[in-house]
Protein backbone atom coordinates (compact mmCIF):
# COMPACT_ATOMS: atom_id res chain seq x y z
CA UNK A 1 0.00 0.00 0.00
CA UNK A 2 2.84 2.34 0.84
CA UNK A 3 4.41 1.67 -2.57
CA UNK A 4 1.14 2.56 -4.37
CA UNK A 5 0.93 5.74 -2.35
CA UNK A 6 4.44 6.67 -3.39
CA UNK A 7 3.60 5.94 -7.03
CA UNK A 8 0.46 8.12 -6.86
CA UNK A 9 2.47 10.93 -5.23
CA UNK A 10 5.14 10.65 -7.94
CA UNK A 11 2.49 10.63 -10.69
CA UNK A 12 0.82 13.70 -9.20
CA UNK A 13 4.14 15.51 -9.11
CA UNK A 14 4.79 14.57 -12.75
CA UNK A 15 1.38 15.95 -13.78
CA UNK A 16 2.08 19.09 -11.79
CA UNK A 17 5.43 19.55 -13.55
CA UNK A 18 3.69 19.42 -16.95
CA UNK A 19 1.54 22.47 -16.10
CA UNK A 20 3.20 25.84 -16.67
CA UNK A 21 1.83 29.31 -16.04
CA UNK A 22 3.06 32.24 -18.15
CA UNK A 23 1.81 35.68 -19.09
CA UNK A 24 1.60 35.03 -22.83
CA UNK A 25 1.53 31.97 -25.09
CA UNK A 26 2.54 32.62 -28.70
CA UNK A 27 1.48 30.02 -31.29
CA UNK A 28 3.95 29.84 -34.16
CA UNK A 29 7.73 30.26 -34.29
CA UNK A 30 7.90 32.10 -37.59
CA UNK A 31 9.00 35.71 -37.94
CA UNK A 32 5.79 37.16 -36.47
CA UNK A 33 5.66 34.81 -33.49
CA UNK A 34 9.33 35.06 -32.60
CA UNK A 35 9.39 38.85 -32.99
CA UNK A 36 6.32 39.16 -30.77
CA UNK A 37 7.90 36.93 -28.12
CA UNK A 38 11.24 38.71 -28.43
CA UNK A 39 9.77 42.13 -27.69
CA UNK A 40 7.69 40.73 -24.85
CA UNK A 41 10.81 39.22 -23.28
CA UNK A 42 12.66 42.51 -23.76
CA UNK A 43 9.96 44.12 -21.61
CA UNK A 44 10.15 41.46 -18.92
CA UNK A 45 6.99 39.57 -19.88
CA UNK A 46 6.94 35.82 -19.24
CA UNK A 47 6.24 34.19 -22.62
CA UNK A 48 6.22 30.70 -24.13
CA UNK A 49 6.31 29.93 -27.88
CA UNK A 50 4.62 26.81 -29.30
CA UNK A 51 5.54 25.53 -32.77
CA UNK A 52 4.27 22.39 -34.53
CA UNK A 53 7.36 22.09 -36.73
CA UNK A 54 10.62 20.72 -35.35
CA UNK A 55 12.51 23.89 -36.27
CA UNK A 56 12.06 27.61 -35.81
CA UNK A 57 11.71 30.24 -38.52
CA UNK A 58 8.59 29.18 -40.40
CA UNK A 59 9.13 29.87 -44.08
CA UNK A 60 12.33 31.78 -43.33
CA UNK A 61 15.10 29.21 -43.80
CA UNK A 62 18.63 30.08 -44.86
CA UNK A 63 20.78 27.32 -46.33
CA UNK A 64 24.42 26.99 -47.33
CA UNK A 65 26.01 24.60 -49.79
CA UNK A 66 28.52 23.86 -47.02
CA UNK A 67 25.67 21.93 -45.35
CA UNK A 68 24.64 20.09 -48.53
CA UNK A 69 25.20 16.39 -47.96
CA UNK A 70 24.23 15.68 -51.57
CA UNK A 71 27.30 17.50 -52.82
CA UNK A 72 30.12 16.76 -50.37
CA UNK A 73 32.85 17.50 -52.92
CA UNK A 74 31.86 21.10 -53.65
CA UNK A 75 34.58 23.73 -53.42
CA UNK A 76 32.47 26.89 -53.67
CA UNK A 77 30.08 28.25 -51.05
CA UNK A 78 26.64 29.71 -51.74
CA UNK A 79 24.21 31.05 -49.12
CA UNK A 80 20.57 30.99 -50.20
CA UNK A 81 17.02 31.28 -48.88
CA UNK A 82 14.38 28.60 -49.41
CA UNK A 83 11.54 30.98 -48.51
CA UNK A 84 11.41 34.80 -48.42
CA UNK A 85 14.59 36.27 -49.87
CA UNK A 86 14.43 39.93 -48.81
CA UNK A 87 12.45 42.46 -46.84
CA UNK A 88 12.02 46.21 -47.01
CA UNK A 89 12.85 48.69 -44.26
CA UNK A 90 9.33 49.99 -44.77
CA UNK A 91 8.58 51.00 -41.18
CA UNK A 92 10.60 52.27 -38.21
CA UNK A 93 9.86 48.97 -36.43
CA UNK A 94 12.08 47.09 -38.89
CA UNK A 95 15.08 49.33 -38.24
CA UNK A 96 14.45 49.26 -34.49
CA UNK A 97 14.29 45.47 -34.39
CA UNK A 98 17.52 45.03 -36.34
CA UNK A 99 19.33 47.59 -34.18
CA UNK A 100 18.14 45.85 -31.02
CA UNK A 101 19.07 42.39 -32.30
CA UNK A 102 22.57 43.60 -33.15
CA UNK A 103 22.93 44.47 -29.48
CA UNK A 104 21.31 41.42 -27.87
CA UNK A 105 22.99 38.95 -30.24
CA UNK A 106 26.44 40.34 -29.58
CA UNK A 107 26.81 41.31 -33.24
CA UNK A 108 25.77 37.92 -34.63
CA UNK A 109 22.67 39.43 -36.28
CA UNK A 110 23.43 42.54 -38.32
CA UNK A 111 21.33 44.47 -40.80
CA UNK A 112 22.51 44.36 -44.41
CA UNK A 113 20.90 46.56 -47.05
CA UNK A 114 21.24 46.23 -50.80
CA UNK A 115 23.49 48.76 -52.57
CA UNK A 116 21.84 51.46 -54.66
CA UNK A 117 23.22 49.86 -57.82
CA UNK A 118 21.06 46.79 -57.13
CA UNK A 119 17.83 48.81 -57.16
CA UNK A 120 17.32 48.13 -60.87
CA UNK A 121 14.17 46.14 -61.65
CA UNK A 122 13.97 44.33 -64.97
CA UNK A 123 10.81 43.45 -66.90
CA UNK A 124 10.64 40.75 -69.59
CA UNK A 125 9.15 41.84 -72.91
CA UNK A 126 9.48 40.54 -76.45
CA UNK A 127 12.35 38.17 -75.74
CA UNK A 128 14.53 40.27 -73.47
CA UNK A 129 14.70 42.08 -70.13
CA UNK A 130 14.18 45.86 -70.06
CA UNK A 131 14.89 48.13 -67.11
CA UNK A 132 11.77 49.42 -65.37
CA UNK A 133 12.02 53.24 -65.51
CA UNK A 134 12.58 55.03 -62.23
CA UNK A 135 11.94 58.57 -63.42
CA UNK A 136 9.95 60.67 -65.95
CA UNK A 137 12.63 60.59 -68.68
CA UNK A 138 12.97 56.84 -68.49
CA UNK A 139 9.20 56.54 -68.62
CA UNK A 140 9.10 58.45 -71.91
CA UNK A 141 11.71 56.36 -73.72
CA UNK A 142 11.04 52.87 -72.35
CA UNK A 143 9.61 50.29 -74.78
CA UNK A 144 7.57 48.74 -71.96
CA UNK A 145 4.57 51.08 -72.25
CA UNK A 146 2.46 52.22 -75.19
CA UNK A 147 2.94 55.79 -76.40
CA UNK A 148 -0.75 56.52 -75.80
CA UNK A 149 -0.40 55.43 -72.16
CA UNK A 150 2.73 57.55 -71.74
CA UNK A 151 0.66 60.55 -72.78
CA UNK A 152 -2.26 59.34 -70.68
CA UNK A 153 -0.12 59.46 -67.53
CA UNK A 154 0.04 63.25 -67.87
CA UNK A 155 -3.67 63.41 -67.12
CA UNK A 156 -3.56 61.11 -64.09
CA UNK A 157 -3.69 63.91 -61.47
CA UNK A 158 -7.06 65.10 -62.83
CA UNK A 159 -8.92 61.81 -63.07
CA UNK A 160 -11.87 61.20 -60.77
CA UNK A 161 -11.58 59.13 -57.63
CA UNK A 162 -12.91 55.60 -57.74
CA UNK A 163 -16.19 54.88 -56.00
CA UNK A 164 -15.95 51.08 -55.64
CA UNK A 165 -14.35 50.22 -52.28
CA UNK A 166 -13.65 46.70 -53.54
CA UNK A 167 -12.03 47.76 -56.80
CA UNK A 168 -9.22 45.42 -57.82
CA UNK A 169 -5.62 46.50 -58.21
CA UNK A 170 -5.82 45.79 -61.95
CA UNK A 171 -9.01 47.80 -62.45
CA UNK A 172 -7.73 50.78 -60.50
CA UNK A 173 -4.41 50.86 -62.37
CA UNK A 174 -6.05 50.50 -65.80
CA UNK A 175 -8.46 53.32 -64.99
CA UNK A 176 -5.75 55.72 -63.86
CA UNK A 177 -2.67 54.66 -65.85
CA UNK A 178 -3.67 52.57 -68.88
CA UNK A 179 -3.50 48.93 -69.92
CA UNK A 180 0.20 48.75 -70.80
CA UNK A 181 1.14 50.02 -67.33
CA UNK A 182 -0.93 47.21 -65.86
CA UNK A 183 0.58 44.62 -68.20
CA UNK A 184 4.23 45.62 -67.79
CA UNK A 185 4.44 47.24 -64.35
CA UNK A 186 1.50 46.40 -62.08
CA UNK A 187 1.01 42.77 -63.11
CA UNK A 188 4.68 41.77 -62.68
CA UNK A 189 4.85 43.70 -59.41
CA UNK A 190 1.82 41.80 -58.09
CA UNK A 191 3.38 38.54 -59.30
CA UNK A 192 6.59 39.40 -57.46
CA UNK A 193 4.86 40.29 -54.20
CA UNK A 194 1.72 38.15 -54.06
CA UNK A 195 2.30 35.62 -56.87
CA UNK A 196 -1.27 36.62 -57.59
CA UNK A 197 -3.68 38.07 -60.11
CA UNK A 198 -4.08 41.90 -59.99
CA UNK A 199 -7.71 41.53 -61.08
CA UNK A 200 -8.49 39.40 -58.02
CA UNK A 201 -6.65 41.38 -55.33
CA UNK A 202 -8.64 44.23 -53.77
CA UNK A 203 -6.59 47.43 -53.62
CA UNK A 204 -7.67 48.66 -50.18
CA UNK A 205 -6.62 45.31 -48.68
CA UNK A 206 -3.65 44.29 -50.82
CA UNK A 207 -2.10 47.72 -51.45
CA UNK A 208 -3.70 50.07 -48.90
CA UNK A 209 -1.13 52.83 -49.38
CA UNK A 210 -1.91 52.99 -53.11
CA UNK A 211 -5.64 53.05 -52.35
CA UNK A 212 -5.11 55.86 -49.84
CA UNK A 213 -3.24 57.99 -52.39
CA UNK A 214 -6.29 58.14 -54.62
CA UNK A 215 -8.86 58.42 -51.84
CA UNK A 216 -6.99 61.05 -49.79
CA UNK A 217 -5.30 63.07 -52.52
CA UNK A 218 -7.30 62.23 -55.66
CA UNK A 219 -4.22 61.08 -57.55
CA UNK A 220 -1.19 58.78 -57.34
CA UNK A 221 1.12 61.49 -58.63
CA UNK A 222 -0.31 64.37 -56.62
CA UNK A 223 -0.51 62.22 -53.50
CA UNK A 224 3.09 61.01 -53.83
CA UNK A 225 4.34 64.58 -54.17
CA UNK A 226 2.38 65.78 -51.15
CA UNK A 227 3.52 62.78 -49.08
CA UNK A 228 7.16 63.66 -49.84
CA UNK A 229 6.57 67.22 -48.65
CA UNK A 230 5.06 66.18 -45.32
CA UNK A 231 7.38 66.74 -42.34
CA UNK A 232 9.02 63.63 -40.93
CA UNK A 233 10.26 62.87 -37.45
CA UNK A 234 13.63 61.27 -36.80
CA UNK A 235 11.79 58.00 -36.17
CA UNK A 236 9.92 58.30 -39.48
CA UNK A 237 13.26 58.60 -41.27
CA UNK A 238 14.26 55.17 -40.00
CA UNK A 239 11.93 53.76 -42.66
CA UNK A 240 14.40 54.07 -45.53
CA UNK A 241 12.47 51.70 -47.85
CA UNK A 242 15.77 49.94 -48.58
CA UNK A 243 15.83 46.24 -49.44
CA UNK A 244 17.33 44.36 -46.51
CA UNK A 245 18.44 41.02 -45.16
CA UNK A 246 20.70 40.01 -42.30
CA UNK A 247 24.38 39.45 -42.89
CA UNK A 248 24.64 35.72 -43.52
CA UNK A 249 20.93 35.26 -44.30
CA UNK A 250 17.47 35.90 -42.89
CA UNK A 251 17.69 32.96 -40.49
CA UNK A 252 20.12 35.04 -38.46
CA UNK A 253 17.10 37.13 -37.40
CA UNK A 254 14.92 34.28 -36.15
CA UNK A 255 17.91 32.50 -34.59
CA UNK A 256 18.89 35.63 -32.66
CA UNK A 257 15.30 36.10 -31.49
CA UNK A 258 14.99 32.47 -30.37
CA UNK A 259 18.31 32.64 -28.55
CA UNK A 260 17.17 35.67 -26.57
CA UNK A 261 13.75 34.16 -25.84
CA UNK A 262 15.47 31.03 -24.54
CA UNK A 263 15.10 27.43 -25.66
CA UNK A 264 13.33 26.58 -22.39
CA UNK A 265 10.59 28.98 -23.47
CA UNK A 266 10.03 27.37 -26.89
CA UNK A 267 8.26 24.05 -27.53
CA UNK A 268 8.94 22.51 -30.95
CA UNK A 269 7.20 19.54 -32.56
CA UNK A 270 3.94 20.45 -30.80
CA UNK A 271 1.22 18.42 -32.52
CA UNK A 272 -2.60 18.69 -32.13
CA UNK A 273 -2.36 21.85 -30.00
CA UNK A 274 -5.66 23.30 -28.79
CA UNK A 275 -6.48 26.58 -27.09
CA UNK A 276 -9.52 26.96 -24.83
CA UNK A 277 -10.86 29.83 -22.70
CA UNK A 278 -10.33 29.37 -18.96
CA UNK A 279 -11.84 31.25 -15.98
CA UNK A 280 -8.63 33.23 -15.42
CA UNK A 281 -7.38 33.44 -19.01
CA UNK A 282 -6.44 30.66 -21.41
CA UNK A 283 -5.32 27.04 -21.46
CA UNK A 284 -3.14 25.72 -24.27
CA UNK A 285 -2.84 21.94 -24.36
CA UNK A 286 0.05 20.19 -26.12
CA UNK A 287 -0.82 16.46 -26.23
CA UNK A 288 2.50 15.49 -27.84
CA UNK A 289 4.39 16.61 -24.72
CA UNK A 290 1.56 16.10 -22.16
CA UNK A 291 1.78 19.79 -21.33
CA UNK A 292 -0.78 22.44 -20.43
CA UNK A 293 0.14 26.12 -20.55
CA UNK A 294 -1.98 28.59 -18.60
CA UNK A 295 -1.75 32.23 -19.63
CA UNK A 296 -3.45 35.61 -19.57
CA UNK A 297 -2.94 36.07 -23.30
CA UNK A 298 -2.76 33.80 -26.34
CA UNK A 299 -1.36 35.16 -29.62
CA UNK A 300 -1.81 33.05 -32.75
CA UNK A 301 0.55 33.71 -35.67
CA UNK A 302 0.02 30.52 -37.68
CA UNK A 303 -1.74 30.17 -41.02
CA UNK A 304 -5.51 30.63 -41.29
CA UNK A 305 -5.87 26.95 -42.23
CA UNK A 306 -4.53 25.94 -38.78
CA UNK A 307 -7.10 27.90 -36.78
CA UNK A 308 -10.14 25.56 -36.96
CA UNK A 309 -8.26 22.84 -35.06
CA UNK A 310 -6.36 25.27 -32.85
CA UNK A 311 -9.41 27.29 -31.71
CA UNK A 312 -12.25 24.73 -31.52
CA UNK A 313 -14.45 27.05 -29.41
CA UNK A 314 -14.97 29.52 -32.28
CA UNK A 315 -18.34 29.36 -34.05
CA UNK A 316 -18.43 27.96 -37.59
CA UNK A 317 -19.52 31.17 -39.32
CA UNK A 318 -16.64 33.33 -38.09
CA UNK A 319 -14.09 30.56 -38.40
CA UNK A 320 -15.12 29.93 -41.99
CA UNK A 321 -14.68 33.63 -42.78
CA UNK A 322 -11.08 33.36 -41.55
CA UNK A 323 -10.07 29.88 -42.67
CA UNK A 324 -11.27 30.17 -46.28
CA UNK A 325 -8.27 32.40 -47.05
CA UNK A 326 -6.69 31.49 -50.40
CA UNK A 327 -2.92 30.95 -50.57
CA UNK A 328 -0.77 31.09 -53.68
CA UNK A 329 1.47 28.03 -54.11
CA UNK A 330 5.05 28.99 -54.98
CA UNK A 331 8.18 27.08 -55.89
CA UNK A 332 11.58 28.68 -55.31
CA UNK A 333 14.55 27.33 -57.22
CA UNK A 334 18.02 28.51 -56.24
CA UNK A 335 20.82 28.17 -58.77
CA UNK A 336 24.50 28.79 -58.13
CA UNK A 337 26.65 29.73 -61.12
CA UNK A 338 30.45 29.67 -60.70
CA UNK A 339 30.98 32.15 -63.55
CA UNK A 340 28.84 35.00 -64.93
CA UNK A 341 30.56 34.90 -68.35
CA UNK A 342 30.58 38.70 -68.41
CA UNK A 343 26.83 39.06 -67.92
CA UNK A 344 25.37 42.12 -66.20
CA UNK A 345 23.45 40.86 -63.18
CA UNK A 346 23.75 43.94 -60.99
CA UNK A 347 20.04 44.33 -60.32
CA UNK A 348 17.40 43.30 -57.83
CA UNK A 349 16.05 40.86 -60.39
CA UNK A 350 13.71 40.38 -63.33
CA UNK A 351 9.94 39.85 -63.39
CA UNK A 352 7.88 38.22 -66.12
CA UNK A 353 4.46 39.74 -67.01
CA UNK A 354 1.53 37.39 -67.55
CA UNK A 355 0.95 38.66 -71.10
CA UNK A 356 4.35 37.25 -72.10
CA UNK A 357 2.98 33.72 -71.48
CA UNK A 358 6.09 32.35 -69.81
CA UNK A 359 6.05 29.73 -67.03
CA UNK A 360 8.49 31.62 -64.80
CA UNK A 361 7.18 34.33 -62.48
CA UNK A 362 10.61 35.90 -62.27
CA UNK A 363 14.15 35.60 -61.00
CA UNK A 364 15.95 37.51 -58.25
CA UNK A 365 19.70 38.20 -58.05
CA UNK A 366 20.55 37.81 -54.33
CA UNK A 367 24.32 37.91 -54.87
CA UNK A 368 23.95 41.39 -56.39
CA UNK A 369 22.17 42.58 -53.25
CA UNK A 370 24.04 40.95 -50.36
CA UNK A 371 27.60 39.90 -49.61
CA UNK A 372 28.77 36.31 -49.36
CA UNK A 373 25.86 34.78 -51.28
CA UNK A 374 28.09 33.45 -54.07
CA UNK A 375 31.83 32.91 -54.59
CA UNK A 376 33.89 35.64 -56.21
CA UNK A 377 33.18 35.74 -59.94
CA UNK A 378 29.98 33.72 -59.56
CA UNK A 379 26.33 34.52 -58.96
CA UNK A 380 23.27 33.20 -57.13
CA UNK A 381 19.84 33.27 -58.78
CA UNK A 382 16.45 32.57 -57.20
CA UNK A 383 13.76 31.56 -59.69
CA UNK A 384 10.06 31.67 -58.73
CA UNK A 385 7.47 29.41 -60.33
CA UNK A 386 3.75 28.67 -59.91
CA UNK A 387 1.57 31.23 -58.18
CA UNK A 388 -2.17 31.67 -58.56
CA UNK A 389 -2.02 31.39 -62.36
CA UNK A 390 0.04 28.18 -62.56
CA UNK A 391 -0.45 26.10 -59.39
CA UNK A 392 -0.10 22.90 -61.43
CA UNK A 393 3.64 23.50 -61.85
CA UNK A 394 4.30 22.52 -58.24
CA UNK A 395 3.42 18.94 -59.23
CA UNK A 396 6.12 18.84 -61.90
CA UNK A 397 9.07 16.52 -61.31
CA UNK A 398 12.42 17.86 -60.19
CA UNK A 399 13.85 16.99 -63.62
CA UNK A 400 11.18 19.02 -65.43
CA UNK A 401 11.66 21.98 -63.08
CA UNK A 402 15.43 21.89 -63.56
CA UNK A 403 14.93 21.86 -67.33
CA UNK A 404 12.62 24.89 -67.09
CA UNK A 405 15.13 26.78 -64.97
CA UNK A 406 18.05 25.90 -67.25
CA UNK A 407 16.04 27.25 -70.18
CA UNK A 408 15.59 30.47 -68.20
CA UNK A 409 19.32 30.68 -67.54
CA UNK A 410 20.25 30.26 -71.18
CA UNK A 411 17.38 32.00 -72.99
CA UNK A 412 16.47 34.78 -70.55
CA UNK A 413 19.71 35.43 -68.64
CA UNK A 414 21.92 34.78 -71.68
CA UNK A 415 24.23 32.18 -70.16
CA UNK A 416 26.06 30.21 -72.85
CA UNK A 417 24.97 26.62 -73.45
CA UNK A 418 28.16 25.24 -71.92
CA UNK A 419 27.50 27.04 -68.60
CA UNK A 420 26.69 24.55 -65.86
CA UNK A 421 25.46 25.37 -62.33
CA UNK A 422 27.26 24.31 -59.17
CA UNK A 423 23.92 23.41 -57.63
CA UNK A 424 20.16 23.61 -58.08
CA UNK A 425 17.91 23.56 -55.01
CA UNK A 426 14.11 23.24 -55.32
CA UNK A 427 11.75 24.32 -52.50
CA UNK A 428 7.99 23.81 -52.82
CA UNK A 429 5.49 25.82 -50.74
CA UNK A 430 1.86 24.79 -51.24
CA UNK A 431 0.56 27.61 -49.03
CA UNK A 432 3.10 30.36 -49.63
CA UNK A 433 1.37 33.75 -49.92
CA UNK A 434 -2.10 34.82 -48.70
CA UNK A 435 -4.28 36.52 -51.30
CA UNK A 436 -5.99 39.68 -50.06
CA UNK A 437 -9.05 39.35 -52.28
CA UNK A 438 -12.70 40.40 -51.94
CA UNK A 439 -13.24 38.00 -49.01
CA UNK A 440 -10.66 39.80 -46.87
CA UNK A 441 -13.16 42.21 -45.36
CA UNK A 442 -15.14 39.33 -43.85
CA UNK A 443 -11.92 37.83 -42.49
CA UNK A 444 -10.77 41.04 -40.86
CA UNK A 445 -14.22 41.63 -39.35
CA UNK A 446 -14.32 38.08 -37.95
CA UNK A 447 -10.87 38.50 -36.38
CA UNK A 448 -11.86 41.80 -34.78
CA UNK A 449 -15.14 40.34 -33.49
CA UNK A 450 -13.37 37.37 -31.87
CA UNK A 451 -10.76 39.57 -30.22
CA UNK A 452 -13.50 41.78 -28.83
CA UNK A 453 -15.48 38.83 -27.49
CA UNK A 454 -12.56 36.83 -26.06
CA UNK A 455 -10.36 39.04 -23.92
CA UNK A 456 -6.70 38.12 -24.16
CA UNK A 457 -7.00 36.40 -27.56
CA UNK A 458 -4.99 38.04 -30.36
CA UNK A 459 -5.14 36.59 -33.88
CA UNK A 460 -2.06 37.69 -35.78
CA UNK A 461 0.07 36.42 -38.64
CA UNK A 462 -0.08 37.22 -42.34
CA UNK A 463 -3.82 36.59 -42.56
CA UNK A 464 -4.10 40.31 -41.72
CA UNK A 465 -1.99 43.50 -41.71
CA UNK A 466 0.07 42.61 -44.78
CA UNK A 467 2.29 39.82 -46.04
CA UNK A 468 5.79 41.34 -46.27
CA UNK A 469 8.56 41.00 -43.71
CA UNK A 470 8.12 44.64 -42.76
CA UNK A 471 4.42 44.02 -42.14
CA UNK A 472 5.20 40.98 -39.99
CA UNK A 473 7.76 42.81 -37.86
CA UNK A 474 5.49 45.82 -37.44
CA UNK A 475 2.48 43.71 -36.47
CA UNK A 476 4.58 41.82 -33.91
CA UNK A 477 5.87 45.05 -32.38
CA UNK A 478 2.32 46.42 -32.15
CA UNK A 479 1.01 43.26 -30.49
CA UNK A 480 3.85 43.27 -27.96
CA UNK A 481 3.26 46.96 -27.31
CA UNK A 482 -0.46 46.35 -26.71
CA UNK A 483 0.15 43.50 -24.27
CA UNK A 484 2.90 45.20 -22.30
CA UNK A 485 0.80 48.33 -22.05
CA UNK A 486 -2.19 46.41 -20.69
CA UNK A 487 -0.03 44.49 -18.20
CA UNK A 488 1.61 47.73 -16.98
CA UNK A 489 -1.79 49.40 -16.53
CA UNK A 490 -3.08 46.48 -14.45
CA UNK A 491 0.00 46.44 -12.25
CA UNK A 492 0.05 50.20 -11.63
Amino acid sequence: MQEWGEVRTFAAEMVKEQCKTVDVVVIGAGLTGLTTAYWLRRHGVNVHVVERDTRIGGQIQTRSTDEDTKNPDHTRTYIYETGPTTGSVSTPEVAELMADLAQTSGGRCLLETAPDAAKRRLIWKAGRFHELPSGPLGGLVTPLFRFADKLRILGEPWRKRGTDPDESVGSLARRRLGRSFVDYAVDPFVSGVYAGNPDKLVTRYALPKLYALEQNYGSFIRGSIQKMREPKTDRDRLATKKVFSARGGLSRITEAEASYIGLDNITLGAQHVQVQPAPDGWETTIPSSLTTLRSRYVVTTCGAYCLPDLLPFVDEERMQAIAQLTYAPVMEVNVGMPDTFGGDYLAFGGLVPTVEQELLLGVLFPSACFSGRAPRGGALFSFFIGGIRHPELLAWSDADIEALVMDGLHRMLNFPKEAKPDFISISRHQRAIPQYDAQSGRRFAAVESLQQQYRGLIIGGNLRDGIGMGHRITQAANIARQITGEISNKES
